[in-house]
């Protein structure tokens, strides 16, 4: 089946993936682009996996200022070379996660930077109000791990839906990025101020 170019260029726009990975994409999806999407989601974290192990000490500060003036992030955003931090698609993720890192107000970038202090405080309160509810004593610490879960979601950056497009984490949306760009690439920090 001959893959229109119109839609391999659409596909490419949703996720920043390179053309011929699009293309293979849409051949095994057979011009499907949701079943494509899919494709290239698996593939992006096969790749994020291969190049976990790399050093990622190149990379950009990006901030984004809310429009009314009071809302604002800087995002420190990591990549393997100098040429990926001046890409455009790189720079436009950071851009996101800055306004993401605005929009949502995360605690942390990820579930290994919560403070050991600040996790077990958290358990504390999650088991008292399970007991407090009457649950099973033998079913407390799946509860527990559950509700923990939803928590990560919602003070972790990487955990946190995106906001432009709720059905991905923003962890799986870097993993998408690695897959185009080929390279390994991680939130250093970031810092949020509101007056």
């Amino acid at each position: 089946m001959k893959i229109d170019t119109s839609i391999i260029t659409k596909l490419r726009k949703q996720t920043g993936a390179g053309m011929s990975d699009c293309r293979e994409a849409l051949d095994a999806a057979n011009g499907d682009i949701e079943k494509a999407i899919e494709i290239l989601r698996k593939k992006g974290s096969k790749i994020a996996n291969k190049r976990a192990g790399k050093e990622a000490t190149e990379g950009i500060i990006c901030a984004y200022i809310h429009a009314n003036n009071k809302i604002g992030a800087l995002v420190e955003l990591n990549c393997e070379t100098d040429f990926v931090a001046r890409n455009e698609e790189f720079k436009k993720l950071a851009y996101d996660l800055a306004m993401q890192v605005v929009a949502q107000c995360p605690l942390y970038v990820s579930p290994e930077d919560v403070p050991e202090e600040v996790l077990d405080k958290e358990k504390e309160i999650i088991k008292e109000q399970l007991s407090a509810e009457g649950k099973n004593i033998k079913m407390l610490d799946k509860i527990t791990e559950g509700k923990l879960n939803k928590w990560y979601e919602e003070v972790c950056l990487l955990k946190q839906r995106f906001i432009k497009n709720e059905d991905i984490t923003i962890e799986e949306h870097i993993n998408e990025k690695i897959a185009g760009l080929g390279e390994k690439i991680k939130v250093g920090s970031f810092s949020r101020k509101q007056i």
